[in-house]
């Protein structure tokens, strides 16, 4: 048990450890550190109460309590309420191991702020996992209770009664019916508020240290291996005060919120930044109401994955091509972009139309997860939105790279600002192509219960991503591919398939891809084998509506043949499977490589 002095002093250290990060912010040089007002961050329930007080009456989040109603603003002030009442809540049941799962809203937030900001640990869970799984994790976490919106009940309820967790409590975070032996999120608020209201302090006095486990998060890899990443409130802290220096997030700023949060990218980037930032955050309904939402709730900045970015681009374009304006269109985009370079901006007349689709006020978009393909940023931008790039896993909580708004490199995946440092292990000689490491205080404490894989990750003090590319002499960071995934050939050549699918990503008329090497049965020889899901839509276009499999075909390799002549031959594409099916993707929207299905049809 630590004393009370003993305490004094460890927060005393903390937070000078926090001051210290901005203080090497404030004495950074690089002209791309453009944004320096950041405030030291001790931990999470340091940040929430600070926030508290200097946005109290501004609006954190945008709600809707049905689905035809408008968007209702919360504040600053109520979500400490809620969260304090919820904390005070759960702490009185003892309650310090807590799952959260379900739909992006405001109840999950204030449920993961309530697990943190009392030294508790939050598991959050993954909402597309079936109930076997759910299991497995609810076992592998050590959880005591779990939140979830209404349509979990039933698995959790099943959980419970099958016994073998230490699941002790059932929170329904959206429901108004609870069965026998589930609690509502508002009536547990409401037993935390008389508690507060008799003078019980248990949970606001909670201990707090910034370098122990607060988050729990179970990774979601292509090669279905979960494993779970501990991350600190000194780690989380870091991952919100750094990035902001060079992308501009303001108070003003609204937040539309459509990746699963659950995910440390949004999680981090799209609900911790923005309250720290004193920004809004607007929860998406689900996809198929994606473009009403942002209609209603008007947003100005967005995080997204290449595939949603992607598919919407070309769609835009397709759009524009069946109207018979591509020609007018491109003009438009040279002439703006003279006219840019003495200060007038035609974009708000001209592309108006198109910035409609993402609700009119949209400055920035963040798109990570995986590689993009740069002309998606440069054509978003010609539109008149600031679209960049980042780079990140969850073992980094999760930000290592981040593109500057102000210096944007669109074939890289992001700079790296101060605080967050890189190297590349075993380069090539020829390419500098190595493993990326990356070092600082974002990094993980390590893999929960696996001391072989933390070992493995974090030698030497450095973190190994398993990300294989290079840094140029200005600190920006480019991925050439996984270093599980590269296709070596007989004759020693390396073949990164990121490469690849990149370039047929490019291909209008391929909707997903997925490139694998082959051993040849005649030759003996690795073959290169692209799996492709057509885009229907350009399918019926350019073929028809009764096109045949042969025509198919014959028109991907029309498309792929140019591709081809580009490239040195032992990267060339010598096969392609054409699928009708999807592929199995992971949680993320990141195809499984490993997953024998996904190599035929």
């Amino acid at each position: 048990m630590i004393s009370e002095q003993d305490y004094a002093a460890i927060k005393k250290r903390e937070a000078d450890e926090a001051a210290t990060i901005i203080e090497e912010i404030r004495r950074s040089t690089s002209p791309h550190e453009r944004y320096r007002d950041q405030w030291p961050v001790i931990d999470l329930r340091d940040m929430i109460e600070q926030c508290a007080v200097r946005y109290a009456d501004r609006t954190a989040f945008y709600v809707k309590d049905a689905y035809d109603a408008p968007y209702r603003g919360i504040t600053y002030r109520q979500m400490k309420r809620d969260v304090d009442a919820l904390g005070t809540a759960l702490a009185a049941q003892g309650l310090k191991r807590v799952a959260v799962i379900g739909e992006n809203c405001y109840q999950w937030a204030i449920s993961y702020l309530s697990v943190v900001c009392g030294g508790g640990v939050v598991v959050p869970l993954d909402k597309e996992l079936n109930a076997g799984e759910l299991k497995q994790l609810m076992v592998a976490s050590e959880a005591e209770c779990v939140l979830f919106t209404k349509k979990y009940k039933g698995i959790f309820t099943g959980i419970m009664a099958e016994g073998g967790t230490k699941l002790r409590k059932l929170i329904d975070l959206t429901g108004d019916a609870p069965p026998f032996g589930v609690s509502l999120l508002a009536d547990c608020i409401k037993e935390g508020e008389e508690l507060l209201a008799a003078g019980n302090r248990d949970y606001l006095d909670a201990r707090i240290l910034r370098d122990e486990m607060c988050a729990l998060i179970f990774t979601s890899g292509t090669t279905g291996v979960a494993k779970g990443v501990m991350l600190s409130h000194g780690n989380l802290a870091a991952g919100i005060v750094i990035p902001p220096t060079v992308i501009s997030i303001v108070k003003e700023d609204i937040f539309f919120s459509v990746l699963p949060i659950h995910h440390c990218y949004e999680c981090t980037c799209g609900f911790l930044i923005p309250l720290y930032r004193g920004a809004a955050i607007a929860y998406c309904e689900g996809l198929k109401y994606i473009v009403k939402n942002l209609a209603e709730a008007r947003p100005t900045v967005l995080l997204a994955v290449p595939l949603i970015l992607e598919s919407l681009y070309k769609k835009i374009w397709q759009n524009v091509r069946a109207g018979g304006k591509e020609k007018l269109l491109r003009r438009v985009i040279k002439l703006n972009a003279v006219t840019k370079k003495i200060g007038i901006n035609l974009a708000p007349i001209f592309f108006k139309q198109i910035l409609s689709l993402f609700g009119g006020r949209m400055k920035l978009i963040i798109c990570g997860g995986a590689a993009i393909d740069p002309a998606v940023l440069q054509g978003l931008r010609d539109f008149g939105i600031c679209a960049l790039q980042g780079y990140g896993l969850t073992e980094c909580a999760p930000i290592c790279a981040l593109n500057p708004d102000t210096a944007i490199k669109n074939d890289s995946a992001g700079y790296l600002p101060t605080g967050l440092d890189a190297k590349i292990a075993d380069p090539d000689p020829e390419t500098g192509i190595g493993e990326i490491c990356a070092k600082g205080p974002h990094i993980m404490l390590g893999y929960y219960n696996d001391e072989a894989a933390t070992k493995e990750a974090l030698a030497d003090g450095w973190f190994r991503t398993g990300d294989l590319g290079y840094i140029d002499a200005d600190r920006y960071v480019y991925i050439t591919g996984r270093k599980k995934n590269v296709i070596i050939t007989k004759n020693g050549k390396n073949v990164y398939p990121e490469e690849l699918e990149y370039y047929l990503g490019r291909i209008d008329a391929v909707a997903e891809c997925m490139v694998w090497g082959m051993e040849s049965e005649q030759s003996g020889e690795t073959l290169i084998v692209a799996g492709i899901k057509p885009d229907e839509d350009v399918l019926r276009a350019e073929l028809g509506e009764d096109y045949t499999d042969e025509q198919v075909e014959k028109l991907l390799w029309s498309k792929l043949d140019p591709i081809n002549a580009e490239l040195a031959l032992f990267k060339r594409i010598r096969r392609i499977v054409v699928r009708k099916r999807a592929f199995e993707m992971t949680t993320g929207k990141k195809i499984k490589r490993f997953v024998e299905g996904n190599k035929g049809e």
